[in-house]
């Protein structure tokens, strides 16, 4: 995959994402793909999923999620 400018992005982190911790995952749009990165280390690598299949990852999370309950 190309390499993506993430420079103007807005990162997001989850709502559940609320321990005092500081271990987040955030994720930012660009055109056609998704920026994962670790918030500890915002200039740090990030990964570049496509939107589908970073769509694919949420669902199989959420599946997971309600098999658990």
């Amino acid at each position: 995959m190309k390499n993506t400018d993430f420079s103007s992005a807005v990162w997001r982190k989850s709502s559940h994402s609320g321990g005092a911790s500081g271990e987040c995952v955030e994720v930012a749009g660009a055109p056609g793909v998704v920026g994962l990165r670790d918030s500890k280390d915002p200039d740090g690598p990030k990964l570049v999923v496509g939107r589908a299949a970073f769509l694919g990852l949420i669902s199989l999370i959420k599946d997971d999620e309600n098999e658990e309950h």
